[in-house]
């Protein structure tokens, strides 16, 4: 009986038990009472929908999984918009109502569903886990600024953008530049020939580059060049005997710290949670081999 719920009034005059203040007044009014009762009744209804979003078979759908939810999504990055509220109510009451087929079926008692429920149970803690050691251990804007110097202090300096054709023999890459000189197109001999596929299916092309990015033989002969200059013979070094073009030279860029500082943050957490991981791992007693 929803009555069971409205505690009796004390008596007139007398402190409300749990409450500091004292009565009001000390007059007894019945019709107060009775009012008050009646709006309490009235009031009960409205305050169980605003903590649930509908009634499916006879059980309530609480508003909490609309919010757990909305929260999950809000997670992942998506914005909440009253659209997306209105579809969330919608998941959640039709996922009751699936459920509650599931469950007049049998389907909870089953042990392939026990088995997927205890997957799910692993897979939520260990989500928390990592939720929780997010918060507190926040990348801070200094933190993304010492990584961005180290950074910017490597991408410095002068950039070259060359081409090269790769080949196994000296005689092979003599022979490419005899036709070179004959007027053949470097491009064009890069393709047919160079057994560095990727750069040989863009004319040898290798973009910009700092020379130390390459093996020692090929960056120190390739910053002799002067733009547009070819290699007056083979270059070898650990991969074969290369040709070389200097296509162009200009000084390396690198942008704002404001442009990269999200991406910069993020690297240091994934980085730091991996580090984190690792200390549990290293910490449990298991007697299981890992495989790395």
């Amino acid at each position: 009986m929803i009555e069971a719920l409205i505690e009796p009034l004390p008596p007139t005059g007398a402190p409300t038990p749990g409450c500091p203040f004292r009565a009001l007044s000390k007059v007894h009014h019945p019709m107060k009472s009775k009012t008050f009762a009646v709006l309490v009744l009235a009031l009960l209804p409205m305050a169980v929908m605003a903590q649930n979003i509908a009634v499916v078979n006879g059980k309530t759908v609480p508003k909490a999984r609309v919010d757990a939810l909305l929260q999950q999504a809000e997670r992942g990055g998506q914005q909440i918009s009253p659209e997306m509220q209105g579809q969330a109510r919608d998941q959640v009451v039709i996922r009751e109502i699936f459920a509650q087929e599931a469950q007049r079926r049998g389907m909870a008692a089953s042990s392939d569903f026990k088995a997927q429920m205890e997957l799910a149970r692993e897979s939520l803690l260990i989500r928390e886990l990592f939720e929780d050691w997010r918060k507190k251990n926040v990348v801070t804007d200094a933190d993304a600024q010492v990584e961005y110097d180290k950074f910017k202090a490597q991408a410095t300096g002068t950039e070259y953008r060359a081409r090269h054709i790769l080949v196994d023999k000296e005689e092979e890459a003599r022979a490419l530049m005899a036709q070179l000189k004959a007027g053949a197109k470097f491009e064009d001999l890069a393709k047919a020939n160079s057994k560095d596929t990727g750069s040989g299916a863009n004319g040898g092309d290798l973009d910009f580059a700092k020379p130390e990015n390459y093996v020692p033989e090929f960056g120190s002969a390739m910053v002799k060049l002067k733009k547009g200059e070819t290699t007056e013979t083979p270059v070898k070094s650990q991969f074969g005997w290369h040709i070389i073009r200097l296509d162009d030279i200009r000084e390396a860029s690198f942008p704002a710290f404001a442009e990269v500082k999200d991406q910069i943050k993020q690297r240091i957490e994934q980085v730091r949670l991996q580090t984190y991981q690792e200390e549990l791992r290293t910490k449990a007693k298991t007697d299981y081999k890992f495989q790395q």
